[in-house]
């Protein structure tokens, strides 16, 4: 709304607009952009309070701003653009509490719709196996750094771990006997985490083969090694895993997170229990754990959908 249109606005109304304008610019700072986007989400309330009836900034109540986000819901507003507009609103009626120009603020029991979270990207299970055979393929040679690269992807697949853990593992963390890895998360919580036997026979390749022809003095006990000697970064973890995807073509997956997906997809697919999967990925709490089974469901909702002659 440009000024001509906020004239139109009744005094009481373009008035604190006004004056919102100026305490965003000159007390918060606030940037060209941002100020845009809260005065276009303040002018859009303020149009709909005057559809309403409202003539002065008093008759903003806590239902005119729970309609006015019910109207723009309904209008197919992606919740994000709904909690912004939501924040504006309180952040509004807050400043106008400050300043007097309001006795009670309307907005402290107005509550913002939870943002989308986007489900994680996950592979097919081919996906996965032609991602591992194209790593594998690399290592025919028996290359010290293609052997890493099949140990690494092997490993972040067959337990989930993120890369920075995988990057942390020293030799003294894994348990080949049991076929288990000790892995220090989070908050340095350690857990146990399982594998399973392509993982294992490629870690023991790079174990008799790999890391002895790049080890040097500085390598201490790291799991994984760079060229130099030096363990491994997690840039060069990533490297490898993203060139893999990209090289896959027909996923928007473009992470190496979307290895840690797909394992605690497929182990929910296969029957794993949600606690078990919580544990191997090393979640606090089991809700971070359960969008897992929303991705679980949207595939069989899909497939349900491409296959059912009545869906």
């Amino acid at each position: 709304m440009d000024h001509s249109e906020r004239a139109q606005l009744p005094p009481d109304l373009a008035q604190a607009a006004a004056a919102f304008e100026r305490y965003l610019v000159a007390e918060r700072a606030r940037s060209v952009h941002t100020v845009r986007a809260y005065l276009g989400d303040l002018d859009s309330l303020l149009i709909f309070a005057v559809a309403e009836g409202a003539a002065a900034l008093d008759a903003l109540e806590l239902g005119t701003l729970r309609r006015w986000l019910g109207e723009q819901s309904a209008m197919g507003l992606a919740r994000s653009t709904l909690s912004r507009r939501a924040a504006t609103a309180r952040s509004f009626t807050a400043w106008a509490t400050r300043e007097g120009l309001l006795a009670v603020d309307p907005a402290l029991r107005l509550k913002a719709p939870k943002k989308d979270k986007p489900l994680p990207g996950v592979l097919a299970q081919s996906q996965v196996n032609r991602v591992l055979d194209a790593v594998a393929d690399t290592a025919a040679e028996a290359d010290p750094v293609a052997l890493r690269n099949v140990a690494m992807v092997e490993l972040l697949y067959a337990t989930g771990i993120r890369v920075g853990e995988l990057a942390a593992l020293d030799i003294d963390d894994l348990f080949p006997e049991r076929r288990t890895l000790r892995v220090l998360g989070k908050g340095n919580k350690e857990r146990t985490v399982p594998y399973g036997v392509p993982a294992d026979r490629a870690v023991e390749a790079w174990l008799r083969t790999g890391r002895p022809a790049l080890r040097q003095v500085g390598s201490g006990a790291a799991l994984f090694l760079g060229k130099r000697g030096n363990r491994v970064d997690q840039r060069q973890v990533r490297s490898v895993v993203e060139g893999l995807l990209h090289d896959l073509g027909d996923t928007a997956a473009t992470s190496p997170h979307a290895l840690r997906h797909s394992a605690a997809t497929h182990l929910l697919d296969g029957g794993a229990d949600l606690r078990a999967v919580q544990e191997i990925l090393g979640h606090s709490s089991l809700a971070t754990t359960q969008i897992y089974t929303h991705v679980s469901v949207e595939r069989l909702r899909k497939s349900y959908i491409q296959a059912h002659p009545r869906a």
